[in-house]
């Protein structure tokens, strides 16, 4: 039962995401984790009673600026449990999956019933998408990258195995990527930054679902739920880690409203 004197909050390193019920509906609001201050002083004036349970790696900070006790929960058990509770309301109902967060980085578990497991966890996220794209390309604004990537064309970039088959047929798929950012070197022409940010998004999308495959292969299911900050309106992120997945031969499930499960999982503690 949620109480609408409760608030759960995720202090994660990119985003802070907030959890509560407003007049029986559930909400949530995100604010960005350099902004910690002000998230704090917001749920101080807004919420000067509530019970607040917080997790994330930014939990300990975000009490420091509450200054009054709240109460923390572990972030794997407050994911796990917040992405359970919207795999229900959206009619998910597999037996066992694996649930990959992609975050700044990617935590990979194991659920089935009433129980998790953390298999894994890799440096490749979201801070990875947005720092190869400034490096390569010098723009920073995350909207913009996402934008710009949806005009690119990664063939441009990256090796394909039907590139290295060419003109006979391949042992595997010919649409799985050979080399990311394999045709880099070749390139006669100048490189179009909407290219290289759709070949990033390319790189990120491929390294989660590869890991992710590789979970549920070794934990005997098929199914994987990606939940996480990198997905916010992103489309090709959402796309290229759907499409692999189901290449590879999984089923994918890219959870909405997913990078609020922490928050909601502190929310329904």
């Amino acid at each position: 039962m949620l109480s609408s004197n409760k608030i759960g909050v995720d202090a994660g390193g990119t985003l802070i995401k907030i959890a509560y019920m407003q007049d029986g509906v559930l909400q949530f609001e995100k604010v960005p984790a350099a902004e910690i201050a002000q998230a704090a002083k917001r749920l101080r004036d807004r919420f000067p009673d509530a019970d607040i349970c917080a997790t994330g790696g930014k939990s300990a900070l975000l009490q420091s600026h509450l200054q009054r006790p709240i109460r923390s929960m572990v972030e794997f058990d407050a994911t796990c449990k917040g992405a359970k509770f919207l795999m229900e309301r959206q009619g998910i109902f597999p037996d066992s999956f694996v649930l990959t967060n992609v975050g700044t980085g990617t935590s990979v578990h194991y659920v089935e019933k009433d129980r998790h497991l953390r298999v894994g966890g890799i440096g490749v996220g979201g801070g990875t998408l947005m720092g190869l794209s400034y490096l390569l390309t010098g723009i920073r604004d995350y909207e913009e990258i996402i934008r710009m990537s949806r005009l690119g064309n990664r063939k441009h970039i990256d090796l394909k195995v039907s590139d290295i088959y060419e003109g006979t047929e391949p042992p595997i798929p010919g649409d799985l990527t050979a080399s990311n950012f394999g045709k880099a070197l070749g390139l006669q022409t100048g490189r179009e930054p909407e290219d290289m940010l759709a070949s990033v998004i390319g790189l990120v999308g491929e390294t989660i679902t590869t890991i992710s495959v590789q979970a549920a292969a070794q934990s005997g299911t098929s199914s994987i739920v990606y939940i996480g900050s990198s997905f916010i309106e992103n489309d090709v992120l959402e796309n290229t880690v759907a499409n692999y997945t189901r290449l590879r031969g999984c089923e994918p499930t890219v959870l909405k409203d997913g990078h609020y499960s922490g928050a909601l999982g502190a929310l329904l503690s």
